[in-house]
């Protein structure tokens, strides 16, 4: 097995040979995925790094790995012993992906990227940043011939998400982008993210780990919509059911052909933050064309769920929790009897268990269960070689979620294992407010995702204390666990509607010492409307107890204690249905009002 060195140097030798004086391996795939097949994670096999997230830069003589908050202690772990130096990104004093390399880039010199796995307006920037020192970019594959046993490009059975799940029709969804496309000015548009023709055609499939989409694009003109996806995949009945909602069926590989060959003049409209060079180029080639920038409005309409995906997903969570309840009495019991329990344990029972539920098709990411320590890496992932035994003491972070077919869920919970220290106890506290204190929230319908980031935060600044990610993220309906445009985050501008899914997950982590998370997914809903305007508030759709043990009570105040309360009351009277007499007894037990 090559070590990470050789494989850097197979890259250079790659790069020498295209004439290029360094290259960018990001994170990505024709389709600007989040996460990736395994054939597209070029990043995570040249760099040995394992998160979802970073760009890999190799120039002659140096390489560098950016990663987020996120990744900062994971990424430090797995870089140990190679070349590549570890860019923590947004810390004073790391240069940016571009300050770096328009520093090693000088007059003539190339970087290579490969323009089918790189968004447009990523390569619209490296061009405008690299001609100011007068270097330029290539688009070239240096990844294919370099990466021995890559795995095969996916190819799992597709399928059509029933209506009654869904709650609207292919063809109602392209009426509903037809007429945001006019909106914006344009006719057309090539559908790229995986996400987008997913909600679209109502797709999905399993190409990707967790996330049942299929590798397909979608052309949409005003009189025709053309699925680009590798047909032999596609059962009949699913090819004939998509041609009676307008939508014809072609081989993945023909998109670019496709393009360059259309003989009808349309405006498109181009997302380039989701669309790939490659694509972008056969678009801009063809003088039937004009191009017009703009953000893809299937994100911002699959954001809003519809009432029939809404009454899913509820559903869905419903049985979510009790494979939660399930579990949380598993791991209590055993750790009573002073059985052994990994990490690894704890990720295959919550599998076995949601595996249980009716709909269920997955999990809906792999599965954090980290103890002590390990839970300050947010996206730590534990393995059979490498997992630590749970101790009668301090906390398991368990994040984890399942796909059904009603719905895609995503929960955090920090349970205490026995003795805790005041400062555990404090943290976890301080956590609870901050989680509490953005569920609780009444606030008026201009307000974007950064402006309600901040109210969560406001509970650990208080303390000196921040978390270097976001507070939140939308959620999928049978699809990705993370989705947009709308997020808890300082930089969003979306602004928040009703029927938006997001998530309410702050926390703290101190590393090598202890991390921890509580997080439900709150549904968007309207509040009061008077003469001031219309006032927005969330609703609970995560049904599962949170661990009281931990609680300092004194530092919550009254309305956190009663929205907590209320929590717990709704909890017990969703869940009691669906348990048995003793798991029924066990959560009226740890749903107890908190005085």
């Amino acid at each position: 097995m090559q070590t990470t060195n050789e494989k850097i140097a197979l890259l250079r030798a790659a790069m020498k040979a295209a004439g290029a004086n360094a290259c960018l391996i990001p994170s990505s795939d024709p389709h600007i995925s989040e996460y990736l097949p395994a054939h597209w994670s070029a990043r995570r096999y040249f760099s040995g790094f394992t998160g979802s997230v970073g760009n890999l830069v190799v120039t002659e003589t140096a390489s560098a790995l950016w990663v987020d908050g996120r990744y900062f202690v994971q990424a430090a772990h797995q870089l140990e012993g190679s070349e590549i130096v570890l860019q923590k990104m947004g810390v004073e004093g790391v240069p940016t992906l571009m300050e770096y390399l328009t520093d090693a880039l000088g007059e003539g010199q190339v970087l290579a990227v490969d323009g089918m796995v790189t968004a447009t307006s990523t390569m619209k920037e490296l061009q405008k940043a690299l001609a100011k020192k007068g270097a330029s970019v290539k688009s070239v594959d240096l990844v294919e011939g370099n990466w021995p046993d890559r795995p095969a490009v996916p190819a799992s059975e597709a399928f059509l998400l029933d209506e009654t799940y869904a709650g609207r029709s292919a063809a109602e969804k392209l009426g509903d982008l037809r007429a945001e496309l006019a909106k914006q000015g344009a006719g057309a548009m090539v559908v790229c993210r995986l996400d987008s023709v997913a909600w679209l055609l109502n797709l999905r499939a399993s190409d990707l780990d967790n996330t049942p989409f299929a590798l397909a694009y979608c052309f949409v003109t005003p009189d025709d919509a053309i699925l680009f996806i590798n047909t032999a995949r596609l059962p009949a009945e699913a090819a004939e059911a998509l041609g009676r909602q307008g939508v014809r069926v072609t081989d993945y590989d023909h998109l670019l052909g496709a393009l360059t060959g259309y003989h009808h003049d349309q405006t498109v409209l181009v997302d380039e933050a989701g669309t790939n060079w490659a694509v972008y180029s056969a678009l801009a080639g063809n003088p039937v064309f004009t191009l017009k920038a703009g953000e893809d409005p299937i994100q911002a309409l699959k954001g809003v769920k519809n009432p029939v995906e809404i009454e899913n997903l509820k559903n869905a969570h419903l049985r979510d929790g009790v494979a939660m309840v399930k579990f949380q009495m598993w791991l209590e019991e055993k750790m009573a009897a002073g059985e052994t329990v990994t990490e690894v344990d704890v990720d295959e029972k919550l599998m076995a268990l949601r595996s249980e539920q009716t709909l269920n098709i997955g999990v809906s990411f792999d599965t954090i269960a980290a103890y002590g320590a390990n839970a300050a890496m947010m996206h730590y992932h534990a393995t059979p070689a490498g997992c630590t035994t749970l101790a009668p003491k301090g906390f398991l972070l368990v994040d984890c979620g399942g796909q059904y077919l009603d719905g895609t869920t995503d929960i955090t919970r920090t349970y205490a294992l026995g003795e805790l220290t005041d400062n555990e106890r404090t943290y976890y506290t301080y956590v609870l407010k901050s989680h509490i204190d953005m569920a609780k929230l009444q606030f008026l319908n201009t307000c974007t995702g950064g402006n309600l980031d901040v109210i969560a935060r406001a509970p650990v600044w208080a303390h000196g204390i921040d978390y270097r990610c976001g507070t939140g993220h939308g959620v999928g309906f049978v699809g990705g666990v993370h989705e947009g445009p709308h997020n808890l985050r300082i930089t969003n501008h979306t602004v928040f509607k009703p029927g938006m899914i997001v998530t309410d997950e702050p926390g703290i982590y101190e590393e090598g010492e202890v991390g921890i998370r509580i997080e439900n997914e709150l549904l968007c809903c309207e509040r009061v409307k008077n003469q001031y305007g219309q006032f927005l508030g969330f609703e609970p759709v995560t049904y599962c107890p949170i661990d009281l043990t931990p609680v300092r009570p004194e530092l919550l105040d009254a309305d956190e204690k009663e929205w907590l309360n209320a929590f717990h009351q709704m909890v017990r009277e969703k869940l009691t249905p669906h348990l048995s007499a003793v798991e029924a007894a066990w959560l009226a037990e740890k749903t107890q009002p908190l005085a």
